[in-house]
């Protein structure tokens, strides 16, 4: 049975959103790989919209609206399940080491969008909202209010209406909520690719096959940009929980701290007629991927900042450390909403506020999804937010005649003038007049890489699909800076050590494009390098991926060594070109492989494209020359003292070679031919 919406996803934001629309009447299947390392798991449970001090509007709307549907939300949950959410609104206490106005301000009292990007710089005393109430209390209210705290607290705000809830208790309850309800869960499933077509999702590639449904909603957390490139990236947090000792009768905290860099926030938990009482102390932030573990390093930050802010904790025994990793965007707010595809909604993003946003996502995604309705508010927080264009790049690309002169784009109106028949280079049914293909990496400035581009006159870039995923260095906002209307894009399985990889990514490459705005876009330019020495690629798991690859509808390019029967083999297999190495990748060394491209290119019936060791103008000529289909070139252009300049040197040397082809070079002889002939000539 086909479901009407399938989500991808089952922590907290997936959960929500399945009993919502459950309870509305849809037919809901949940798609749910490990929920261990996911942001609802590892998180503390927080409700803190007034704690948090968030500068952005919208958010701070957002969040409000969240938290007030709390107390019923977690009422009727708890009806449906007769288990208990641990909701508990008890308050959040700030205190603070110096006093608002003073010098050195609060950490937490930064906005949490600013933080890290501003770090000390930012002088900013904390006003609160006077949407929403908080006391001021001085250094010995603050102690009587709270005993315990460290002696050189001076002083804190006081938010009555924040609070928090047992967010493992509430994933339970939730879980339980959908099975009794009858949503659909498939568990243990990994989703490998959103399969897309003329703008709309036909079904998700899983490791169980292909599974479809009407809707599809995205809500993978922080692994969302392993199936479409969104800016989402993991945040790695450390926790951890102390037991309350037997001889302490009360529990020592009856409110949320939330300290600097710190928050420590007491738990009950009733089980029978035994109550559990324990302290959970978070959360390091860090980024640094998907490294798993916790570590000495943030264990001890988070114990010194607990136990300077409520020394008596370091007296509690350690019962449990863990981490986890939230969804970070780069302005920390989350993705809600439409998406480039008619039946694909996006609910991911939601970084330090998952818990407390749950209620309020699955309200607004219900909504949209199952009535068409779009909340006002859901503009903030559009995944297009992040695709602007500059208009300097726009204006660049759009006038290459600047750097070229169009000697590319004219190269078969000049073939045809000189009576020489070239068609174009034609790749899996695509014509493109430019026979250079240029890469992005390397550059010392996108800038650079942008001028060099359309010096390049290029009609194909290719693209480092992880890179772009991870934002590296020099990769950041890749996916904004070309035009990619006028620019073809080649993803690439860069990174990749075997063909599971590369054909991981090659899927992700294709979504990449589509969601850039190439719905037709099938191409990959496979690369399978397990050697980090010499960068030289798996024959094994080139053909191995470049097999799978076409029978799932790519047009294979695949990077290998110069080896003529495996650039056989993969034609036989249905490439739609073979990319032979010139001399290894990045080395500049010029064609230390002509014979052997040779025999490829005398044997080949689909385009041949030297790929790598091209330095210098002469050596893509001589390329061309010998009768390659076209040339990909990156580090010679990108690592030129005049990147540019070299890149349109590159062009011409591309279209000289071509044309001396085409022409017909004259044959080599062993001795002395005169220029002028004998014949006719006047003698004595």
């Amino acid at each position: 049975m086909t479901s009407d919406v399938l989500i991808i996803g089952g922590g907290i934001i997936g959960l929500a959103c399945a009993v919502e629309m459950k309870l509305r009447g849809a037919n809901v299947t949940v798609l749910c790989r490990d929920h261990s390392a996911a942001a609802s798991y590892a998180a503390a449970g927080m409700l803190a919209p007034d704690a948090e001090n968030i500068a952005n509007e919208a958010m701070l709307s957002l969040c409000w609206r969240a938290r007030a549907l709390y107390p019923d939300w977690t009422s009727k949950l708890e009806e449906l399940t007769g288990l208990n959410t641990g909701y508990w609104p008890c308050g959040i206490l700030a205190p603070l080491y110096k006093k608002p106005g003073e010098h050195e301000v609060s950490q937490r009292a930064i906005p949490y969008a600013d933080r890290g990007s501003r770090g000390a710089e930012v002088k900013k005393e904390f006003i609160p909202s006077p949407q929403s109430p908080a006391y001021w209390l001085d250094k010995d209210p603050i102690h009587e209010y709270q005993p315990g705290l460290g002696v050189d607290v001076l002083g804190g705000w006081w938010y009555p209406e924040d609070g928090q809830v047992d967010n493992r208790a509430l994933v339970k309850v939730l879980r339980n909520a959908a099975v009794s309800l009858g949503v659909e869960f498939k568990d243990g499933v990994t989703v490998e690719a959103i399969a897309q077509q003329q703008g709309e999702v036909i079904g998700v590639q899983t490791n169980i096959g292909l599974l479809r449904a009407d809707h599809y909603l995205l809500a993978a957390g922080a692994w969302v940009n392993q199936l479409l490139p969104l800016p989402v990236r993991p945040r790695k947090g450390q926790m951890l929980r102390l037991g309350v000792p037997e001889f302490v009768t009360e529990l020592p905290l009856t409110r949320v701290l939330f300290g600097d860099n710190i928050y420590i926030v007491p738990r009950r938990v009733v089980s029978g007629e035994r109550s559990y009482r324990s302290i959970i102390l978070g959360a390091t932030s860090e980024d640094v991927g998907f490294t798993p573990d916790n570590t000495p390093a943030g264990i001890q930050s988070l114990l010194q900042a607990a136990t300077r802010l409520f020394p008596q904790l370091q007296n509690y025994p350690i019962q449990e450390m863990w981490w986890g990793f939230r969804p970070a965007t780069p302005d920390e707010l989350p993705i809600l909403g439409d998406s480039h595809c008619r039946n694909l909604t996006f609910a991911t993003g939601h970084h330090r506020n998952g818990i407390l946003l749950a209620p309020v996502t699955a309200v607004l995604i219900g909504d949209l999804i199952l009535s068409q309705k779009t909340d006002p508010l859901l503009t903030n927080f559009h995944y297009s937010r992040f695709q602007n264009q500059s208009s300097t790049t726009t204006s660049m690309l759009t006038h290459p005649a600047n750097f070229t002169n169009g000697h590319s784009k004219n190269l078969s109106l000049q073939a045809a003038e000189l009576k020489l028949q070239d068609s174009g280079l034609i790749i899996a049914g695509k014509t493109f007049h430019s026979r250079l293909i240029t890469g992005t990496g390397k550059y010392r400035s996108t800038g650079v890489m942008q001028k060099s581009v359309a010096a390049s006159g290029c009609q194909i870039v290719t693209v480092a699909v992880r890179r772009v995923q991870t934002n590296a260095p020099g990769h950041e906002g890749l996916a904004e800076a070309l035009d990619w209307g006028k620019i073809w894009m080649l993803p690439n399985t860069a990174g990749c050590q075997t063909a599971e990889e590369a054909i991981r990514v090659a899927r992700l490459g294709r979504e990449m494009a589509k969601l850039l705005g190439q719905e037709d876009n099938n191409f990959v330019k496979l690369e399978v390098i397990p050697d980090s020495k010499y960068l030289l690629p798996d024959p094994i798991g080139t053909l191995q991926a470049a097999e799978q690859l076409v029978k799932e509808g790519f047009a294979v390019l695949p990077y290998i060594n110069a080896d003529p029967m495996l650039a056989k083999r993969l034609e036989d297999v249905g490439s739609a070109t073979v990319m032979p190495l010139a001399a290894p990748i990045g080395s500049g060394q010029g064609l230390k492989t002509t014979a052997n491209i040779q025999i490829i290119i005398e044997n080949a019936t689909i385009p041949v494209v030297v790929d790598a060791g091209i330095g210098e103008p002469s050596d893509a000529a001589q390329a061309m020359e010998l009768g390659a289909d076209a040339l990909l070139i990156n580090s010679a252009i990108a690592l030129a003292e005049n990147s540019p300049a070299m890149a349109y040197a590159m062009n011409l040397a591309t279209v000289a070679g071509r044309m001396a082809y085409l022409a017909g070079r004259m044959p080599m002889k062993d001795y002395a031919s005169a220029s002028s002939p004998l014949t006719g000539t006047i003698t004595g």
